[in-house]
């Protein structure tokens, strides 16, 4: 342990990991519940789109990427609404689309770009900005959950009958978009655009079995997304393995051993 955080960048790994989860285990909650989850797994396909392209152009991937996937988010939404096409579809339609575009960028351009670092993650590409970042984003997401728990929890059970007692519903729907969207960009350099939407799902999943409030199953959810990455990140230093791949499998381990033990105890019953 001592040797491991010795390194600046598992130092940088281990607090961007932290500090990111936090906000995909809040933002998921809301998204899991309106049955909306699957947008981080659109938004991790355009972000990698961007990525590639921004490797092309030369410019600063980060940078160039979090714009792209807030107005991604955003359009996604706004479609979504129009009933035209079906939320699922469209985020299929999204996510395939920009996944083929950044790689044939990729491969047209003929740029030298690791394409296993943006699809699984590496611990390596975290940097001093992305802390930064990671830190804001947590914090207007606790400060969020904090102070708006009860619009929040309307919003996600009854969009309908929130917009009518008067909480402006869009405005809501467009502070998600923007932190899911930061989430999933940052989120992306530890995990990778193929397992990013993890963050969001598997927490969620897995205090819903133990909670039987909204407020216990956002607190559950907060915790056991922290600690499983904390455990996926020492495992995959330890037993030399892929960090995203590896903190996927300990939540999946979690929810598996949630589920048995829940299993056991209805059974006794």
């Amino acid at each position: 342990m001592i040797e491991m955080f010795s390194y600046p960048f598992m130092v940088r790994a281990l607090l961007v990991g932290v500090l990111i989860s936090i906000p995909a285990a809040l933002v998921g909650v809301s998204l899991v519940l309106r049955k909306n989850s699957m947008i981080g797994d659109g938004l991790s396909h355009i972000a990698f789109a961007a990525f590639a392209l921004a490797a092309v152009l030369g410019l600063t991937p980060l940078w160039f990427a979090l714009p792209v996937a807030i107005i991604a988010s955003f359009l996604i939404l706004k479609v979504g609404k129009s009933r035209k096409i079906y939320g699922d579809s469209l985020i299929a339609l999204f996510s395939t689309s920009a996944l083929a575009i950044g790689v044939i960028a990729i491969s047209v351009a003929g740029v030298n770009i690791d394409l296993n670092s943006y699809l699984f993650g590496s611990v390596l590409a975290v940097s001093g900005t992305e802390v930064i970042i990671s830190l804001i984003v947590a914090a207007i997401s606790v400060i969020l959950y904090l102070f708006l728990h009860h619009r929040i929890f309307a919003i996600t059970f009854d969009a309908d009958f929130a917009r009518a007692i008067g909480i402006k519903t869009n405005l809501y729907d467009i502070a998600f978009a923007v932190i899911c969207s930061l989430t999933v960009v940052v989120g992306m350099r530890l995990l990778g655009a193929l397992l990013i939407s993890s963050l969001i799902i598997f927490p969620t999943l897995i205090a819903m079995k133990l909670a039987r409030s909204f407020k216990w199953t956002v607190i559950i959810a907060a915790i056991e997304t922290v600690v499983a990455f904390v455990i996926g990140l020492i495992l995959s230093y330890v037993f030399s393995l892929p960090t995203g791949a590896t903190v996927v499998v300990t939540h999946l381990a979690i929810l598996i051993l949630v589920s048995i033990l829940l299993c056991g105890r209805t059974s006794k019953r």
